[in-house]
């Protein structure tokens, strides 16, 4: 039984420059803006929330089918992905466009000019999952991550139709999305993902109570930063799950991909929610300890040993028999 994983498949070009934008701008000049800045480096990452998510379960020993939209350029991350364990045969290469592309220069002051090139991600509706179900036997379950708009409403409504059971995570596709196709995308669903701001627009977008969107999800995960995770089902007690501590400086970026990477997989191998919640944690914060979405890795000894410390040591042998003995590496 696979997991197949919708959503963007991205690369981050990150730049630094060592001024101040403000100090660039001429008064009186503002609609005649001509501006190029000398910047000190540039790092490029590999992202997107569905490769994310793939990449997190790829290292936790699952072969999680990876379906989005790329371009020609997408050799070496297609390569990359593929050592680490992640079924990319149902991604789709595009003949015109380049994969999607986030561009970011930073400044002294931390602010930021970025633009994002959503490039062949913009194809991802012309993707059926039935093919995907074929070439692969069986899809036990689909994370319809943030991703083209289309293609999130065509994946879901399939779902629907096929009786594919479906993860909702819109995540920041919720700033824009309207509440009838916020509807769309979470009602049925047998998971939602959120963090607490996106939790508070999706009730306000929609015009659902807490309640009510209990009542048309199976599970709803509210992920809240350092107050860790908060599991909720329709007449069941809430689960309240710790973030586990860092021990080193933190990048938050791609912490909510690894987390829903961790507590998917821990789901697959037949742990409860709570424990998988614990697993999606202790992910997520080896996730947030290196810069770059898909930079950590998960070695065995030392995951187990963080997790028993945060967890009990009783929670850590549940979760070690379903480990990789020889986890791939980042």
């Amino acid at each position: 039984m696979s997991v197949a994983v919708t959503g963007s498949i991205a690369t981050d070009h990150l730049m630094t420059f060592p001024g101040s934008f403000s100090e660039q701008f001429v008064e009186g000049q503002m609609e005649n803006v001509s501006l190029s800045f000398l910047v000190d480096d540039l790092v490029q990452h590999r992202g997107g929330a569905g490769a994310n998510m793939a990449y997190g379960m790829g290292l936790l020993g699952l072969a999680p089918v990876l379906v989005g939209s790329v371009g020609s350029d997408f050799d070496d991350y297609d390569a990359w992905l593929q050592r680490h364990g992640v079924d990319t045969e149902s991604v789709r290469w595009s003949d015109v466009k380049h994969t999607a592309r986030f561009t970011c220069t930073t400044d002294v002051a931390g602010n930021q000019i970025a633009s994002f090139y959503s490039g062949a991600m913009a194809e991802a509706s012309m993707i059926e999952l039935a093919p995907v179900a074929a070439r692969v036997g069986s899809l036990d379950l689909v994370i319809i991550g943030p991703n083209d708009p289309t293609a999130m409403v065509r994946h879901t409504e399939e779902c629907r139709e096929r009786g594919y059971r479906f993860m909702a995570d819109p995540s920041q596709q919720l700033a824009w999305a309207d509440g009838e196709m916020i509807r769309s995308l979470v009602d049925g669903a047998d998971l939602l993902f959120t963090n607490e701001y996106e939790a508070a627009l999706l009730k306000q977008k929609t015009g659902w109570s807490h309640e009510e969107v209990l009542d048309r999800v199976g599970t709803w995960v509210t992920t809240r930063a350092a107050n860790g995770v908060r599991v909720e089902q329709a007449g069941a007690d809430t689960i309240e799950v710790i973030a586990v501590p860092e021990t080193k400086p933190v990048e938050p970026t791609g912490g909510g991909d690894a987390l829903r990477a961790g507590f998917v997989a821990a789901r697959q191998w037949g742990l409860g929610l709570e424990r998988a919640t614990q697993v999606g944690s202790a992910v997520a914060t080896a996730a947030v300890e290196v810069v770059g979405t898909q930079e950590y890795d998960l070695p065995r000894e030392s995951f187990l040993e963080r997790f028993a410390q945060a967890f009990g040591a009783d929670a850590a042998d549940e979760v070690a028999p379903h480990l990789p003995q020889s986890p791939r590496s980042a």
